[in-house]
């Protein structure tokens, strides 16, 4: 076994144990589950970079093949402010909820079971709708058929003067 199959089963372990603690309704285990996740990401983008030992640094005479892409890690050292921010954020929703209500569990909302066991159809979403009534004009009608009728004097459109096409 090489090191990078180390560091791989080593990532696999990390992101089965992150999913683990994820999926739990306990808030601390949760963060140290989005933390365990976050570093297995890390080293992911580490492992994919290619091998350790050269230099990121790009100068004259030195082939493409010599020098190592500064990408990976950048993007590892932004993974890295994101997910402090993220664990920032979650120690004070933990915080929150422990001088609320001394629990660091999240509790089971009554609505969201209601919604889970309800059925998929829906009668009035899945019905069908023979003919709709429109307040929109149809292809046919004359969208300036009450500015036609009116004058600079009678600016009002009187209801016995509608042309026909009409949609009154």
């Amino acid at each position: 076994m090489t090191i990078d199959a180390v560091l791989l089963f080593i990532m696999g372990g990390l992101f089965a144990a992150a999913i683990y603690l994820i999926m739990d309704r306990t808030l601390t285990r949760i963060l140290f589950g989005l933390m365990l996740f976050t570093n297995a990401a890390n080293l992911l983008i580490i492992i994919m970079a290619g091998p350790a030992g050269l230099p990121p640094i790009v100068s004259n005479g030195v082939a493409a093949d010599e020098y190592f892409d500064p990408l990976p890690q950048a993007l590892t050292l932004t993974s890295i402010v994101i997910s402090f921010a993220t664990t920032a954020f979650l120690l004070a929703l933990i915080y929150r909820s422990w001088v609320l209500a001394r629990r660091d569990e999240v509790q089971v909302d009554i609505e969201d079971i209601q919604v889970a066991e309800q059925p998929t159809y829906d009668a009035e979403e899945d019905a069908e709708i023979t003919e709709e009534e429109s307040e929109f004009l149809e292809d046919h009608e004359d969208p300036n058929i009450d500015y036609e009728l009116t004058t600079q004097e009678s600016p009002v459109v009187r209801p016995n003067e509608r042309k026909a096409g009409g949609r009154r």
